[in-house]
């Protein structure tokens, strides 16, 4: 099955990303989010990290110009009509993307597939929403999206082979390589990755070390490229709490509580770099982090 007219809905950092990089891919993009302040806020950020891989000569002009032709954006999910595969985007809600995946099984053709970017949460349990789980698939992009190459594909119990190797194959025609788990909470990323930030989180609520400390032994120490509260911050806090909630519910372990430091922050709005304040302040919304 050869895909050649993708959907994506939610145009925010994974939405758009996934668009940003289909469209690099030669794919035909139709882009929906609830409000046109959101769609232009999305096609704005895809036009700006095109023209930063045009500068820096990772693309060609005419690359960048095609790309962003390629892309159509709206309000109306009946824009989605013809495509062959939609993404969801969305809030890492269930009851959210239920409802979304209800309302998408009436419009995209039967034979479509409809896959989920959700972080952990079950596939099989969103396929139920739709008539079609046999065409249903969980493929999770890591963020950012342009930079990182894996795909977690996770097939429901009812997804197909077919549908598998599909999207497989439309992975590797995007730049990516498509790596297979189960559908269990959290599947293989967020299942490892959670427990260490949340213990970063806990180092800093019991008084172990400042944010800054336990970045720096983090980076330093294990060699990882970026400091696990200056992840958190970048992942969003509350996908952090959200993940972090699936993974305590669904496997009934209280390694996976999270501290409360993190359900505090979140209740206080403080959501990381994209509501300028977590961990450590940004410059706005989505800013730079200020230096401390």
């Amino acid at each position: 099955m050869s895909i050649e007219t993708i959907g994506v809905v939610g145009a925010g950092q994974m939405g758009g990303g996934i668009a940003h990089v289909a469209a690099l891919s030669g794919k035909n993009v139709v882009l929906v989010d609830v409000t046109g302040e959101l769609v232009s806020r999305g096609l704005k950020t895809i036009e700006k990290n095109l023209g930063r891989q045009a500068e820096k000569g990772k693309i060609t002009s005419q690359a960048r110009e095609e790309a962003r032709a390629r892309i159509t954006a709206g309000t109306d999910l009946t824009l989605l009509g013809g495509c062959q595969l939609v993404v969801e985007a969305i809030v890492e809600q269930e009851a959210a993307k239920r409802d979304l995946f209800g309302k998408l099984d009436t419009i995209v053709p039967a034979g479509g597939i409809l896959a989920s970017n959700t972080s952990s949460i079950s596939i099989t349990r969103l396929a139920a929403a739709t008539n079609r789980p046999e065409k249903f698939i969980g493929m999770h992009f890591m963020n950012p999206v342009p930079v990182m190459v894996l795909v977690e594909v996770i097939r429901g119990i009812a997804t197909s082979g077919e549908t598998v190797a599909a999207v497989c194959d439309l992975a590797r025609e995007m730049g990516k390589t498509p790596v297979e788990c189960r559908d269990y909470p959290g599947f293989v990323s967020n299942r490892v990755l959670m427990p260490m930030l949340n213990e970063a989180i806990f180092a800093v609520f019991e008084g172990v070390a400042t944010p800054d400390a336990v970045d720096s032994i983090m980076k330093l120490g294990m060699n990882h490229p970026m400091g696990p509260l200056t992840l958190a911050d970048f992942i969003g806090l509350d996908t952090c709490l959200s993940i972090l909630r699936v993974l305590h519910s669904g496997l009934g372990d209280d390694k996976y509580r999270p501290c409360p430091l993190l359900v505090q922050m979140v209740d206080a709005g403080w959501l990381g770099r994209k509501s300028g304040r977590g961990f450590y302040r940004y410059s706005g919304p989505g800013g730079d982090r200020i230096p401390s």
